[in-house]
């Protein structure tokens, strides 16, 4: 049983059939949200960033939203295979005890740890980042409008309850309360922007930490960050909420192999757009913005044979609460496993067969 699946759109395909796949094509990757689900992309990035990609010199656009942007962002790192095992680690090893007295954790504590652990992790490293010589790296956010301005006890619930019915009668309604913010380290977004609100700034030295913070900062579990220095003022949520896992309208070059593939990494085949379609299963299928993607994903029957069946997934920190140890060995078991998925993509690269490819 293959571990991994390779799924592309029409346009990739026919690029594969006629030029196979290099480093050299690539112009995009992608990093969607998803917490701990990322973890099962670990070997492929390393892979990827640290191993295949380095022999090609074209620039590459690097687009993540919350885990994904902690992901391209370190891709970014002077040593990322060093960089991504590091990741991982802390990720797993990630814990908030629970206070006396207290029956959950509160969003001010995980907002105030991970923070710190943004720091401990790119601390004195942030223009390795902003100044690499081929990736460009974009971290989208959730910015409010209007009632989610401003986190608030009880507003910011009602305006997210108003902005699950405006998404639910229509995505771009969603634009009322939420708007697509993007910091970018170097250059134009490798996406249009005509599907949903969007704004574009500067990733700098002052902003990053904030900015990469707020794309992770899921609502009611994190606290919102406010006012990103060299952006619109107001509250700034995961960004995840506007893109989920980033289906968005990619533009690549069309008038020569080089550049022209949008590289996608993934936990699942399906490309879903904002988090709150989640539900609306009519809006997971393929669009033409997805033409030029080659998809990586775990085959689902492959992940029965994970621990517990499955992908690691937020819901685990519920389900082992303060048993850390039990969490760490489920997710380190799945990370584990997932070096099959990294070791099938480097013997397909080798082959180059065709025929291994699926529809997205």
């Amino acid at each position: 049983m293959h571990a991994l699946h390779i799924h592309a759109g029409p346009k990739a395909l026919a690029h594969i059939r006629e030029h196979g796949l290099r480093p050299e094509h690539i112009g995009v990757i992608p990093g969607a949200a998803g917490g701990p689900k990322g973890l099962i992309l670990g070997p492929l990035d390393r892979f990827i960033f640290g191993d295949w990609l380095p022999q090609s010199r074209q620039p590459v656009h690097l687009v993540g939203a919350s885990i994904g942007a902690w992901r391209m962002a370190t891709a970014c790192l002077h040593d990322p295979v060093a960089a991504f095992e590091q990741l991982e680690h802390d990720y797993i090893h990630q814990h908030y005890e629970l206070p006396p007295g207290q029956k959950r954790v509160m969003a001010e504590q995980v907002s105030r740890e991970f923070g710190r652990s943004l720091q401990s992790f790119y601390g004195g490293r942030i223009g390795e980042v902003l100044q690499h010589p081929r990736y460009r790296l974009h971290v989208v956010t959730s910015h409010g409008r209007h009632v989610l301005g401003r986190e608030h006890p009880w507003l910011t619930p009602f305006g997210y309850a108003g902005a699950y019915l405006s998404n639910a009668l229509a995505r771009p309604a969603l634009g009322a309360w939420l708007e697509r913010v993007v910091f970018s380290s170097q250059g134009e977004l490798p996406f249009a922007t005509g599907d949903f609100r969007t704004r574009q700034h500067a990733l700098t030295e002052g902003n990053f930490m904030p900015a990469v913070q707020a794309s992770c900062s899921i609502p009611f579990v994190l606290q919102a960050v406010h006012d990103i220095p060299g952006a619109a003022p107001g509250a700034y949520w995961d960004g995840g909420i506007t893109d989920y896992h980033l289906h968005l309208d990619w533009q690549t070059p069309t008038n020569s192999p080089e550049g022209r593939i949008v590289l996608y990494p993934h936990f699942q085949r399906q490309v879903v757009p904002g988090w709150l379609d989640k539900a609306f299963k009519w809006r997971h299928g393929p669009t033409r913005f997805l033409d030029n993607t080659v998809l990586l994903a775990p085959n689902p029957e492959w992940v029965q044979t994970l621990p517990n069946a499955k992908l690691p997934c937020r819901k685990d920190f519920a389900t082992y609460g303060q048993d850390l140890q039990s969490r760490v060995r489920v997710w380190h078991g799945a990370a584990t496993a997932a070096q099959q998925l990294a070791d099938e993509f480097q013997s397909w690269l080798l082959s180059g067969d065709p025929a291994r490819v699926q529809a997205l």
